[in-house]
């Protein structure tokens, strides 16, 4: 190696430690310039006893400062790879967040189903009146008159007329309430007609309720329970009817 190249040397190493010394005591917000002082080659030896290839040398120097250099800059460590800042993600309310290995997931503000439940109105039981039972009212059905239910209740009925607001017996129709007296008593035989007995249905207009009325003193709801029917049980012709 000439005394020539030996010197180029020996500078292009200061001037790389000039460079490295100012990287690590300047401040990050500028690159140190770096001011090379030329001297004569003749005035230094290289230190170096012997290099097969000093400029592969030069190059593997130059590749290491930059990387210094870089890192540096950047506020790392050199050859530290830098963490990468990621941002949590927070699952919202009503989600599910993905199972981790391992570990069961569970939902978040989950709401339990609420199982439906059938409700069953029961069918309305008619049972008849007990014997000397006044009820408070009454409300006349198709086939019905007041007489008949003065006599079925065992009432005056003209008490039963001044109750109700009526001035006359034939002034009625089905639906009117009546207001049934808690005293008095029907004058006279209150059974028109003997029983028990079987009766024959007429025609499909009558009723249970009107063919109660034909005996006087029976009660629809007994005459439906004798023969095991409803008491609002469409009637035919000729239909023969248990009367107790």
């Amino acid at each position: 190696m000439s005394n020539k190249q030996r010197g180029l040397l020996v500078i292009f190493i200061l001037v790389v430690s000039t460079i490295m010394i100012s990287a690590c005591t300047q401040s990050l917000s500028s690159v140190p310039v770096a001011t090379p002082t030329l001297l004569p080659p003749e005035l230094f030896v290289s230190p170096i006893a012997s290099v097969e290839n000093p400029m592969a040398m030069i190059e593997e120097f130059a590749k290491q400062t930059s990387v210094a250099q870089t890192a540096v800059a950047s506020g790392g460590t050199p050859g530290t790879p830098q963490a990468v800042v990621g941002t949590a993600i927070t699952p919202q309310a009503g989600t599910v967040v993905a199972p981790t290995a391992g570990v069961p997931s569970t939902p978040t503000n989950a709401v339990p189903a609420t199982p439906a439940v059938a409700v069953t109105t029961p069918a309305p039981i008619t049972t008849p009146v007990p014997a000397g039972a006044h009820p408070a009212s009454y409300t006349l059905q198709n086939g019905e008159f007041p007489y008949c239910i003065a006599r079925r209740f065992n009432v005056d009925p003209d008490a039963l007329l001044r109750a109700s607001g009526l001035t006359s017996p034939d002034l009625y129709y089905a639906g009117l309430t009546l207001t049934i007296p808690q005293s008095g008593a029907f004058p006279g035989s209150r059974m028109l007609a003997a029983h028990p007995t079987t009766y024959s249905v007429l025609s499909a207009d009558e009723t249970v309720y009107s063919v109660a009325c034909k005996f006087g003193d029976v009660d629809p709801a007994a005459i439906a329970s004798a023969n095991g029917i409803a008491v609002s049980a469409k009637l035919t012709a000729g239909q023969q009817i248990k009367i107790p």
